[in-house]
């Protein structure tokens, strides 16, 4: 599983965050380096807007429902700890449906019990969702119960991230860089249950998947609030340094990141900042184009039989060629030292290379030890990529809520541009987007032959006579070459000048006016290399 990074931690998870801001916790173990007063305002005494549940108290730690972030983290290790040891006194056995609804339930008093140890907090309980279920996810991505419990349990604590959701939800990720946790609202939570057994099916057909991966279900009940948490794979290296990132949902209303947004160290764009900062898109080896397409295909398949919509792309780049003009920063000298000392990647399919790689190969431009789990690609200016890429925000369904703010949204704005749509149309939007606008082929080079038959030329042919007839054939301007190409040759499912709408075809008398042209040019051609050989003949 690949590993976070200081720079731009991701998780696959549901609502968006910034994963380039930096952790709130100091760790020199892990290389993360404590952030400066400008970076966590609170720090300096400023206030902070509370966002959904998310808060802060008055010594500056982050609440969460009026729990303390340390509390929290406290709690979620305790709980884990007894979860996973208890699940291993059951016998391995195939999952059957019932287990997707089963829900375990143990307090935690603080000065102990016989099954739980005390602690320093509030008395808790601790709730684990499906756990034969979860059991089973984890052994199919490779992680036994001991590395589970070391990435979330270890001597070091969790390390918690600043930013969080536009929900407000906090994250924590794995002091080892594995896991991400994050906090779910009520019907987050509700609806993964629900997907639980559709999961488990798209799981054993095809574990290489762009969707979340979920390792574990639980609930925090302290002060009479109800915390609910996911655990989920973490897609970044560390030691790999992002210097772009996109958002993508193949819409173009209000798709373009905010002033605010661009003023962060490492802002996340959005579709109009993507067709306007790389109009050309991302190339990509033909095999690895096609994967990463089919893997596109397969996803939304899955997400639109559940009616889901809003999810989106996420797009982080990291250029090879600017990475190595880039100086080296005592903060990256410092992860790249204690990157050295992570174990070696344990979990199966976890990184951008592992979701499609089941059919692709690498290019020959690049050797498989350099990719770092990215996925190489190129830009137009030839250069080096590496390519991390995710779908997040997986828990919307086209509820009855949503379908009244499409018809809204539709009424002031062109329908089909709108973020929000019926499933099955967002689901061919969003791949006609991703591997027509973003991910294209890298363009083969033309032959020689190929070269020659293309413009003006005049060929000499030479009758029995020795005389020569020169046949002139008529050249067709790059200008006029492309107007037929837009008019007759675009491809299937390519609109207009609009990425984001359903194809329209050009109308009948445009398609004739050009085919009549192409003919009269053709007659012509043949015309004359007929009166060519009819003057050879003559002499």
């Amino acid at each position: 599983m690949a590993s976070a990074s200081s720079q731009p931690s991701l998780a696959v998870g549901f609502s968006s965050f910034d994963p380039g801001a930096p952790s709130c916790t100091a760790s020199s173990a892990s290389g993360i380096m404590s952030p400066t007063a400008s970076e966590v305002p609170y720090a300096s005494g400023m206030p902070i807007k509370k966002t959904g549940h998310r808060g802060v108290d008055s010594s500056g730690e982050t609440t969460y429902k009026k729990t303390t972030s340390t509390a929290l983290k406290g709690a979620i290790q305790l709980g884990i700890t007894y979860t996973v040891g208890s699940l291993s006194t059951k016998p391995e056995r195939d999952v059957l449906m019932q287990d997707f609804y089963v829900v375990e339930s143990i307090f935690f008093p603080s000065e102990g019990s016989n099954l739980t140890p005390a602690h320093h907090y509030n008395d808790f309980r601790f709730k684990t969702y499906a756990p034969v279920a979860f059991r089973y996810f984890r052994e199919l991505f490779g992680i036994p119960p001991d590395d589970y419990l070391c990435s979330l349990c270890g001597d070091e604590p969790l390390i918690e991230l600043c930013s969080s959701g536009a929900s407000g939800s906090l994250f924590y990720v794995s002091s080892d860089d594995e896991l991400i946790i994050k906090t779910l609202q009520h019907k987050e939570a509700e609806f993964l249950q629900k997907l639980l057994p559709g999961y488990y099916l798209n799981l054993s057909q095809n574990p290489r998947t762009l969707l979340p991966k979920f390792f574990g279900l639980y609930c925090v009940q302290t002060g009479g609030k109800n915390i609910r948490i996911v655990v989920m794979n973490n897609l970044l290296p560390r030691s790999v340094k992002m210097h772009i990132k996109y958002d993508l949902k193949g819409s173009t209303y209000k798709r373009r990141a905010s002033q605010k947004e661009r003023e962060k160290p490492l802002p996340t764009f959005k579709d109009l900042d993507f067709l306007q900062d790389i109009p050309d898109g991302l190339f990509l080896d033909a095999d690895m184009y096609n994967a990463l397409c089919k893997t596109l295909q397969r996803d939304c398949l899955v997400l639109q039989s559940f009616k889901i919509m809003d999810y989106s792309l996420w797009l982080s780049i990291h250029n090879i060629d600017h990475a190595q003009r880039e100086p080296l920063s005592s903060d990256t000298l410092q992860v790249s030292i204690d990157t050295q000392r992570l174990a070696p990647q344990k979990a199966l399919y976890s990184t951008a290379m592992e979701f499609i790689q089941g059919e692709a190969r690498l290019g020959d431009t690049m050797e498989a030890d350099d990719h770092m789990g990215g996925i190489p690609a190129q830009n137009s200016k030839g250069e080096r990529l590496l390519l991390y890429i995710g779908i997040i925000d997986i828990l919307q369904s086209y509820t009855f809520l949503k379908k009244l703010e499409h018809s809204w949204k539709a009424v002031v704005h062109d329908g089909d541009t709108v973020s929000v749509h019926r499933p099955g149309f967002y689901a061919e939007r969003f791949q006609h987007f991703m591997c027509n606008a973003v991910f294209k082929k890298i363009p083969l080079k033309p032959s020689p032959s190929k070269k020659f038959r293309s413009g003006l030329s005049f060929s000499p042919h030479t009758g029995s006579s020795g005389n020569s007839c020169i046949t002139y054939q008529p050249l067709v301007s790059e200008e006029y070459k492309s107007q037929v190409i837009t008019k007759v040759q675009v491809e299937p499912g390519v609109h207009l000048g609009r990425s984001d709408v359903l194809p329209q075809n050009p109308p009948l008398e445009e398609i004739s006016e050009v085919g009549k042209t192409l003919h009269m040019l053709t007659t012509s051609t043949t015309l004359e290399k007929l009166e060519c050989t009819e003057s050879e003949f003559t002499h």
